[in-house]
C-alpha cells in the first residue's frame, strides 16, 4: 500500500506556508531562522517525493545539495546571529539596526 505523491506535496506545501507565515510574522532572529529552516526542508520533501514518483535520483541529489547550503547557512547564520546580540543584547528584528550608530 503506497501513499500517494499528492499527500507529501500537499504536506510540503503546508510545511512551506507555515515557514513563509513565521517569516513574515515573527519578530524573534531565531525564530525567523528556523522558519527558513522550515522552507527548506519543505522543498526538500517535495523534491524527495518527486524522485520517488518518477524513479529518478536526480531529486534526491538536489536534496543534498540544498541540505550543504543549509548547514553553511546554519554555521554563518548561527555566528552573525551571535555576533549581533553580543553587540545589540536583543534578538527582535525590530530594535537590530546596523546602519545606525
Amino acid at each position: 500500500m503506497e501513499v500517494p505523491v499528492a499527500y507529501y506535496l500537499v504536506l510540503g506545501a503546508v510545511l512551506f506556508s507555515v515557514g513563509v507565515f513565521a517569516f513574515l510574522i515573527k519578530r524573534n532572529i531565531i525564530t525567523v531562522f528556523m522558519s527558513i529552516e522550515l522552507m527548506l526542508n519543505a522543498v526538500n520533501l517535495t523534491f524527495v517525493a518527486f524522485a520517488e514518483h518518477w524513479h529518478r535520483v536526480s531529486g534526491q541529489i538536489f536534496v543534498f545539495f540544498v541540505m550543504v547550503v543549509a548547514a553553511a547557512e546554519a554555521a554563518v547564520g548561527l555566528a552573525i546571529i551571535i555576533a549581533i546580540f553580543r553587540t545589540r543584547e536583543t534578538l527582535n528584528v525590530d530594535q537590530v539596526n546596523l546602519m545606525k550608530l
